[in-house]
């Protein structure tokens, strides 16, 4: 097996033999290893991910915009790549580090490797880095800026300019990327869940209408609308609550999305006000959670590492039930700001932070995490069908 590289002090900082790659922190340490993908250098939030299945869709989910990704799962790439399970169209994610080299892939729905994928897509790769290690370093000391970099072949890093680099990126903490992974224009989605020997089916008898909100948006959450009976309009983030009601909408529904909530709240916010005080059925996830939260009254923080795995633990507060579901956020509602009439639902097994909530005598309600999976567990699909009803059922 290649050597796996660990991080050196900052009076080691030559290159170790075999190695045209680095992760370098904004503290100055770096993380040696094999480059793959992309050649270049890309900024961003060193964050990691715990899904031991699924690379294809993390990879591709519009929420990793800004932030260079580190799997914990050591194989990563042992399945290639296929045309039915990306999340989005151009993938977001700055980067991304792995454990063991990229193998040959050995799964029959395969079309392609990883390797090439990433290179296709302009993605940077690391790999041969002790991940075990740099999660750590995540853990206990929050999620830092940092620099992945792939020479050219024969070409050196300038581990000053990465420093450099990494030093002056500002963080997710602020930037409104939600802009940068919506759609450009309004569209129609009327493709249903995988299923096994049929694949993607299409919506043939719509029940209701609603408008999906795309501030990054994955395409199973979509599916996952339209599976249960709702026709799908997809508006972009910067829609105004006059485009949303010109579709004659029954239910609004506010999608996940990269970023810190309070940046694309300034023009979200406003929005989403219009749609709880036109009383219309609200169902929000991840960033629309954390924005519908504000538009309620509550407030927002940065979470020293977030949660981004499919094994995250949730309990319902109303049934006692313990889902398992797939996460991927580094921001929070801070429970102890919610006004009165907004109830809390859902909370954390791994460190208690808030996970859902619902306003009282309202069919308005949101939740942190993933319910659409892709991948990981499919514990809360329920949500969708709840959403579905509570736009028939009389008010």
């Amino acid at each position: 097996m290649p050597p796996v590289f660990s991080v050196l002090s900052e009076e080691s900082r030559s290159a170790p033999p075999g190695t045209n790659a680095c992760l370098m922190l904004a503290d100055g340490a770096v993380f040696w290893g094999r480059g793959v993908g992309a050649v270049g250098a890309a900024a961003g939030e060193v964050v990691f991910n715990t899904a031991m299945t699924g690379y294809q869709e993390v990879l591709t989910d519009p929420s990793y915009a800004g932030q260079i990704l580190t799997f914990t799962f050591p194989h990563i790439g042992n399945v290639g790549v296929n045309d039915e399970d990306w999340e989005s169209a151009v993938p977001a994610v700055r980067g991304c580090i792995l454990r063991a080299d990229i193998t040959s892939a050995s799964s029959w729905r395969a079309t392609a490797s990883l390797n090439a994928w990433l290179k296709a897509r302009n993605v940077i790769g690391l790999c041969g880095v002790d991940t075990r290690r740099l999660t750590r370093r995540i853990r206990d000391g929050g999620a830092p800026n940092g620099v992945i970099a792939h020479a050219p072949e024969g070409a050196a890093l300038d581990l000053d300019a990465l420093a450099a680099q990494a030093r002056a990126w500002p963080g997710s903490a602020g930037l409104d990327l939600a802009r940068d992974v919506t759609c450009r224009e309004p569209h129609q989605w009327d493709e249903t869940l995988w299923q096994w020997g049929t694949g993607y089916g299409r919506l043939v008898s719509p029940r209701v209408r609603v408008v999906a909100v795309d501030y990054g948006a994955k395409r199973n959450i979509l599916r996952s609308l339209a599976s249960v009976g709702c026709q799908v309009t997809v508006v972009p983030a910067t829609a105004t609550a006059k485009d949303i009601f010109s579709y004659r909408p029954e239910g609004v529904f506010l999608s996940n999305g990269p970023g810190d909530p309070a940046a694309t709240g300034v023009y979200a916010v406003p929005v989403i006000r219009a749609i709880l005080e036109a009383g219309l059925p609200l169902f929000g996830i991840c960033l629309g959670h954390q924005m519908l939260a504000i538009a309620l009254g509550a407030r927002t923080y940065k979470m020293d590492i977030g949660h981004r795995g499919a094994n995250q633990p949730v309990k319902d507060l109303a049934t006692g039930r313990v889902e398992i579901t797939s996460q991927n956020h580094g921001f929070c509602v801070d429970r102890t700001t919610m006004p009165a009439d907004v109830v809390e639902t859902h909370v954390s097994l791994f460190d208690g932070s808030l996970e859902g909530l619902r306003v009282r005598n309202r069919p308005v309600f949101s939740v942190q995490y993933h319910p659409e999976a892709s991948p990981g567990p499919q514990d809360s699909r329920h949500l969708f069908q709840r959403f579905a009803e509570s736009m028939t059922a009389p008010r």
